[in-house]
């Protein structure tokens, strides 16, 4: 069946086309998104620390950098793979039961668990938390960005995809701020393990919960779409899913063009507060300082580190919006590979002062995370109503359990195949850039979407 045009003629700014229930919605799947966010920074930026106190080792004496580089990537890994098996599973209750039903469940768990983290007494614990606070933050972005696509009007729904995106930002740079005060509240204080009430703040997400159960309707759309009893047990079905050839084509190119940016991210970009706080412990040694009496300040500069990168994202991804919408969703994802593997692969191999963070980082930011407000406008373009949810957290999460190895990889590759080089964290990060022609690659099969409604029923997307 032909796919219509959608009307893109009117003028005017597209928020406009909002009425104060499609903000409520932008707002409440924002704010899930955003504390989403703020979860899996918080983790990232508190995971050095949190590895030098749980990991094993002589009383007196921390654990070795390479252990901390490899414990630490074995937990990124441990957690991506709930984050997969979460976004699999509760893609498939979004289609199934609704939206705003499963938006509560994810919310409450990523929430609680994250509190739970701060109760960690060793490596295997931790890491048990984390994979299940996986689960709900895995499951959060495919409804989220479902129920945003379908509530919102047509013009202005890949407009609000992106500023659903772009704010998570926000959540990451809170993440930063959160760490920078408790660690410098901690050593104010001589507070040992700050790393753990940074964790016990990431349960207070846990209260949106309240507002979603209250006011958050489901779309009218998918309640028409599972009004009737055949496409009601076809909603949420991979069999559904994978018996149709446009749909299962659309599938594995969006799994290939998120593999990409997921490892990108997770393997390499989130891994550059390490690399500042390897830069400052170099830095410190050459100054005759023992870095590892001033673990407060390598900590700090990593939470800045963070901050310097999503600053830089937000614009990006503010810039892959208008890219989308006006070159096409092919061309924004091209430039937006190009663009994360150059400027990834500059800032690892030269980064090396201070002064580097404020500049390298956000650029840096700019170019890797703008892929992912192109993953929230594109994804839910590529499937109908009853599989959205399923379609859309495959493309986003399926990638994980193999992305998974990415900071597992890093890890190993600083920790051993380049232990011999001067700054092995460089080597590795260089070497992992590799990854983004894998999106490029899947681009000639992508099918474009601009300017097409919604496909729904058995509507889709060539």
């Amino acid at each position: 069946m032909a796919v219509a045009i959608a009307d893109d003629s009117s003028s005017g700014p597209w928020w406009r086309e909002l009425n104060r229930y499609h903000w409520f919605v932008l707002i409440v799947a924002a704010l899930g998104w955003l504390f989403d966010t703020l979860d899996q920074q918080l983790f990232n930026l508190a995971r050095v620390s949190a590895m030098r106190d749980l990991l094993p080792h002589a009383p007196g004496v921390t654990a070795s950098p390479a252990d901390i580089a490899k414990y630490g990537g074995y937990a990124t890994s441990i957690f991506l793979i709930g984050w997969a098996t979460g976004g699999l599973t509760f893609g498939v209750l979004g289609d199934r039961i609704g939206r705003a039903r499963t938006m509560l469940w994810t919310i409450l768990i990523y929430s609680l668990c994250t509190g739970l983290s701060a109760l960690s007494t060793g490596f295997w614990d931790f890491a048990f938390y984390r994979f299940i606070t996986g689960l709900g933050v895995g499951g959060e972005f495919a409804v989220g960005v479902a129920l945003v696509a379908e509530v919102m009007p047509t013009r202005a729904r890949p407009h609000a995809l992106g500023l659903l995106q772009a704010l998570s930002t926000v959540g990451n740079m809170s993440a930063a701020f959160i760490t920078m005060g408790m660690g410098a509240y901690a050593q104010a204080h001589n507070i040992a393990s700050s790393w753990r009430y940074v964790f016990v703040i990431g349960a207070i997400p846990a209260f949106l919960a309240l507002l979603i159960r209250r006011r958050l309707k489901e779309p009218e759309d998918w309640q028409r779409a599972v009004s009737s009893g055949e496409t009601r047990r076809a909603a949420g079905s991979y069999r559904e899913l994978f018996s149709d050839p446009v749909l299962r084509k659309n599938a594995l190119v969006g799994l290939a063009l998120a593999f990409s940016g997921v490892v990108g991210l997770w393997g390499i970009g989130f891994f550059s507060s390490d690399l500042t706080q390897s830069v400052l412990r170099k830095t410190f040694a050459l100054q005759g300082v023992d870095p590892a009496k001033i673990p407060g300040k390598t900590s700090y500069w990593g939470a800045v580190t963070f901050v310097m990168l999503n600053f830089g994202a937000f614009f990006g991804m503010m810039a892959m919006t208008k890219a989308c919408q006006r070159f096409g969703r092919r061309p924004a994802f091209a430039a937006g590979f190009v663009a994360a593997m150059f400027s990834t692969a500059f800032v690892f191999w030269n980064l090396k002062t201070f002064n580097d963070i404020f500049w390298m980082v956000p650029i840096m930011g700019f170019c890797q995370l703008s892929l992912f407000a192109g993953y929230a406008i594109y994804f839910p373009e590529l499937f109908p109503t009853h599989l959205r949810s399923t379609g859309t957290s495959f493309c986003y999460n399926v990638g994980r359990f193999v992305a998974a190895a990415g900071p597992t990889a890093l890890g190993l590759l600083t920790a051993e195949v380049f232990k011999d080089k001067p700054e092995p964290m460089r080597w590795a990060g260089v070497t992992m850039c590799a990854v983004f022609l894998i999106g490029l690659a899947a681009l000639p099969f992508a099918p474009e979407t601009k300017g097409k409604p919604l496909p729904e029923g058995g509507t889709f997307v060539h």
